[in-house]
């Protein structure tokens, strides 16, 4: 029943938590709508994997790393200047010619699955999700960890996190093809400010626990 219970916490958690519209999704899109289902399976399981690694190790070190302010706030930092890194380089491509906009078919026509476990791996921002959400569930007993039900649960939060992105992905091409021109508007624009308004957000939240008793 344990096992069970695991596993159902851990597929809602994960399954909402890939919801929310994050570059990982973004990303997604792209690969699906120029490269297809098979290409996009295999980006998922290239990000899964990178992210049972990451809960595993949350699981394991969740308090201590709760305790680590130097690696958190290091984590909040870098956080502002990658999204930015990925707004400038979508609209970087975004400028340029048709037979140069095939940057991402370079790549994915030979690993989608390791381009899904690179920028997964770049996501430093599930680290404090994650340690979060294990350390909250282990508090409040909706989670047993012992030795095998640790693996229920993040077996619970793999397949949760497949079949959220999965979702999205699915219905946000979906929208992009009946509603806007995906390679006229979406990518130049809407993409690279999506990752613009992340930014600003990330930097009020580092502003409001790091700068703010500083500056005064």
């Amino acid at each position: 029943m344990k096992s069970l219970k695991n596993i159902i916490v851990g597929f809602i958690v994960s399954f909402v938590g890939s919801l929310p519209l994050g570059y990982l999704n973004i990303i997604g899109v792209e690969v699906f709508s120029k490269f297809g289902m098979n290409s996009l399976v295999s980006y998922l399981l290239g990000v899964i994997v990178i992210e049972a690694v990451v809960i595993y190790f949350t699981v394991i070190f969740a308090n201590q790393l709760a305790e680590n302010k130097k690696l958190m706030k290091s984590i909040d930092f870098f956080a502002v200047f990658f999204l930015l890194l990925l707004a400038y380089l979508f609209y970087a491509h975004s400028n340029q010619t048709a037979e140069e906009h095939n940057y991402l078919e370079g790549y994915v026509q030979y690993s989608p699955f390791l381009i899904g476990m690179v920028l997964c791996g770049l996501n430093f921002l599930q680290i404090p999700f994650w340690m979060a959400w294990n350390l909250y569930l282990m508090n409040a007993k909706y989670i047993s960890l012992g030795r095998k039900l640790k693996f229920h649960y993040i077996f619970g939060t793999l397949v949760g996190t497949f079949f959220g992105m999965l979702a999205v992905i699915v219905l946000l091409d979906s929208l992009s093809q009946k509603i806007l021109d995906y390679s006229k508007w979406i990518i130049p624009i809407v993409i690279p400010l999506f990752f613009v308004v992340l930014a600003f957000f990330q930097t009020l939240k580092v502003y409001k626990k790091y700068l703010k008793k500083t500056i005064r």
